[in-house]
């Protein structure tokens, strides 16, 4: 892993050569964005990964928050994600340069389609898909978007996309927290080249009180969230922790001076598995 601009936090290599920080600031919508909080993260975390969508309600808040911090816009990472309502070709071109107005940029570092299913009647699934792909994979020709990937697609999403388009997604993005560690979908995204991105490391909090998290905070005397993202970055996921607080978010950026061990590691890999947290209709995740 090389390491990026900032407090020397790690990236990993795309498949077309770009490098995303490994560790990101998370984004969403009812409250989950602080204007002066992605102003401290930037400015005196280190951070240069910030992860938005267009559902989120919030790119244009980024936008301002960026211009303030003065952090150089080619030191950043921004991902931001197309909503199902935009999908079908030709307005997913038009909600991507909304979402680059919106963020005051002239490209994304990292477009993703925010779910596999958006339900248009007329068309399956699979064929509406494909649609959209096709124009991202336009607009990454165009560079309007330097990497492209999906969110929360499952491998029979990504056998498909495999299957109708050209380019295969360069990152998949999904929920990933020690109680919900999809290891066949993260094998099968390495086995294709396809960086794995998760969110929700911290189970929405419900990891920080888990007894055994709590002991192995207590042993390498870090708290419960600190052993969740380092034990997500160990495993090689680029993460992206959630946070309005600024004390919370500086926490979240201490987890590169130490390592756990091998046999925390198995341990925390071996927590109950398949317990989602998200829990939209959509994806219907397959439970193993």
């Amino acid at each position: 892993m090389d390491e990026s601009q900032g407090l020397g936090i790690p990236t990993v290599e795309l498949a077309n050569g770009f490098n995303i920080p490994i560790l990101g600031l998370g984004t969403s919508h009812d409250g989950g964005y602080s204007h002066s909080s992605v102003i401290y993260a930037l400015k005196e975390c280190g951070i240069r990964h910030i992860d938005t969508a267009k559902r989120y309600g919030c790119e244009s808040y980024l936008k301002k928050a960026i211009r303030e911090s003065g952090v150089n816009r080619e030191s950043l990472w921004i991902t931001t994600k197309l909503w199902p309502g935009d999908y079908g070709y030709g307005t997913t071109k038009a909600a991507c340069l909304e979402s680059c107005r919106n963020l005051g940029v002239d490209y994304i570092d990292l477009y993703l389609m925010h779910w596999p299913d958006a339900n248009v009647p007329g068309k399956t699934n699979r064929e509406l898909r494909a649609e959209t792909w096709q124009a991202i994979e336009e607009l990454y020709d165009e560079g309007i978007c330097r990497s492209i990937g999906v969110s929360n697609f499952l491998i029979s999403h990504l056998e498909q996309l495999k299957e109708d388009c050209d380019i295969i997604p360069h990152v998949n993005q999904a929920e990933y927290h020690p109680f919900q560690k999809p290891q066949e979908l993260v094998d099968y995204c390495r086995s294709q080249g396809i960086v794995f991105e998760g969110y929700c490391p911290l189970a929405k909090g419900l990891a920080l009180s888990h007894p055994d998290i709590i002991k192995k905070a207590e042993k390498y005397k870090c708290t419960p969230a600190q052993i969740c993202i380092r034990w997500s970055i160990q495993n090689g996921i680029v993460t992206i922790p959630k946070s309005t607080k600024k004390e919370r978010i500086w926490e979240n950026c201490q987890v590169f001076d130490f390592s756990l061990s091998e046999e925390d590691m198995v341990s925390l890999n071996s927590l109950k598995n398949n317990s989602k947290i998200i829990t939209l209709k959509f994806p219907l995740w397959k439970e193993h």
